[in-house]
């Protein structure tokens, strides 16, 4: 990669007006097909870690945050205002997201994995990358990994990594094994180890925002480098692929460490944004997006390319780094959750309502905005849709095709019945319409308090009418025993049957 051109262009463009960042000519729904007909079109889902509903501009007028290049995929392409990770934290929503199922119905019932934790995913599953392959698309993971590696109880490295994304429908894979913070810190390359993780680092600290913990890492492994070398690689596959298979289509899961503790931004967007190391690491996320579009575009790839940005839960919000407490909102007056309630790892919408921009220049209309009730699982149901495929009753539980959102078309009723929200603790929502119920009181997260247990006579748990108070301040979950008992048991069947799409 050639960094200096890419960083003084990354430069130039977060100085830009909202109006040069809009590209000319970009089509409208008269011009949605091209002369490339009903060709499939290559697939790009980018996750970022941890970025909030109101980190992009797009979203929160009042954000502290450059976000140039996902301002522009929005602009070119359609804005969901209402999409939700199946889950407040990483690595259940990675498994819905792969899998087009819900988490909790596997042995992982709350939290995350470690970077040592045996694979989640069975190799029997139908996963979004081995369905598209099924399909003649070229598949590759570039990134944060997160959903386990290998049978044992805790995995060798020194080993082949099997099973791994290979064995889930993946030709390449390169990344990390968990998060950013999480031992061993080293990069994967398909099932090996790039570099052995042989030196031993303490906890540390990549600014005042974030900090890793204790464990081995590969000699030449830098925090501050991850980002900027996923961003290599996802660049140099989609050139490769260009040369050597331009007749057939590739899908590429691209999951992002950032912003995600440590705070480990670049030298290159450090002061870019009013945030903070939080905001400068939120750039460069949006700097790792316009690199990837930038790729498609010399390729000539861009127009029949779908491309997907969203994030896999909410901003943590506040971190605590030693004994100083530290709060972009506090120190800097930037809301990662826009108007929202709560944060990462919480049952309010702070904590699982993502934000969702995705443009396809051939079919989606430009500068569209959808306020359908969609859910990160249904990646698997709306590809197989794309590629012509029926799934099976045994994949994609819990996975709607949103193609038809996507595309502008109206439906006579909403995509989905209902999306049943889970926080880092396990604390079970659903939300159907402008109702959301929660099983329980507090946030069943971060915020404080967690968990909260009803006096005599106050009501066991939460409702709220998202039309009339989407900040969920208001429980009416005494007006509306109805509706209580009502979503109660359709959360009840969702649980049971184990399957909330119909079949």
């Amino acid at each position: 990669m050639n960094s200096m051109l890419t960083r003084r262009n990354f430069l130039k463009a977060i100085g830009m007006s909202a109006g040069a960042l809009a590209m000319p000519g970009c089509m409208n729904t008269a011009q949605q097909l091209t002369g490339k007909g009903h060709k499939r079109p290559n697939i790009i889902f980018i996750m970022a870690d941890d970025m909030g509903y109101g980190d992009l501009g797009c979203y929160n007028k009042r954000s502290k945050i450059p976000t140039p290049n996902m301002n522009r995929l929005a602009k070119e392409g359609v804005r969901f205002t209402d999409a939700h990770s199946p889950s407040a934290v990483c690595t259940p929503t990675r498994y819905g997201v792969l899998t087009g199922r819900y988490s909790w119905r596997t042995r992982l019932k709350r939290g995350v994995l470690n970077g040592y934790s045996p694979s989640l995913i069975d190799t029997k599953r139908m996963t979004v990358a081995s369905l598209l392959k099924q399909h003649g698309y070229a598949t590759a993971c570039i990134g944060k990994w997160h959903l386990g590696l290998g049978t044992a109880k805790r995995t060798d490295f020194s080993k082949p990594l099997v099973p791994g994304p290979n064995a889930l429908g993946f030709d390449y894979f390169f990344g990390i094994s968990a998060s950013l913070d999480m031992p061993p810190y080293c990069y994967i390359e398909n099932n090996r180890v790039v570099e052995q993780p042989t030196r031993m680092v303490e906890a540390g600290e990549a600014s005042k925002d974030g900090w890793w913990r204790k464990g081995p890492i590969a000699p030449g492994f830098k925090h501050v480098e991850v980002m900027p070398t996923l961003t290599e690689k996802a660049v140099a596959y989609i050139n490769k692929h260009t040369k050597s298979s331009r007749n057939s289509p590739f899908f590429m899961y691209f999951a992002l460490p950032a912003p995600h503790c440590p705070i480990a931004p670049a030298a290159f967007v450090k002061g870019r944004s009013q945030a903070g190391g939080y905001g400068d690491y939120v750039v460069e996320v949006d700097w790792t997006v316009g690199e990837v579009m930038k790729a498609l575009e010399r390729n000539g790839l861009a127009e029949n390319t779908l491309i997907m940005v969203t994030s896999d839960n909410g901003s943590p919000g506040r971190t605590k780094i030693k004994r100083a407490p530290y709060s972009i909102i506090e120190v800097y007056g930037h809301y990662p959750s826009g108007n929202l309630r709560g944060i990462k790892a919480d049952i309010w919408d702070g904590g699982h309502r993502e934000p969702f921009v995705a443009r396809w220049p051939a079919r989606i209309p430009a500068g569209s905005t959808s306020d359908e009730l969609i859910c990160l699982t249904d990646l698997l149901a709306t590809c197989a849709a794309i590629a012509g495929a029926k799934l099976p009753s045994n994949a994609g539980e819990d996975s709607y095709s949103i193609l038809p959102a996507l595309l502008g078309k109206k439906t006579d009723k909403p995509i989905r019945e209902a999306v049943v929200h889970h926080s880092g603790s396990g604390m079970f929502a659903i939300r159907q319409g402008k109702w959301k119920l929660i099983l329980g009181r507090g946030s069943g997260g971060f915020t404080k308090p967690s968990r909260v247990k009803p006096k005599p006579g106050e009501p066991q748990g939460q409702l709220y009418d998202l039309n009339k108070d989407p900040a969920e301040t208001n429980n009416v979950w005494a007006q509306h025993p109805g509706i209580v008992q009502r979503l109660t048991n359709l959360l009840e069947k969702y649980r049971k049957q184990g399957y909330s799409r119909p079949n």
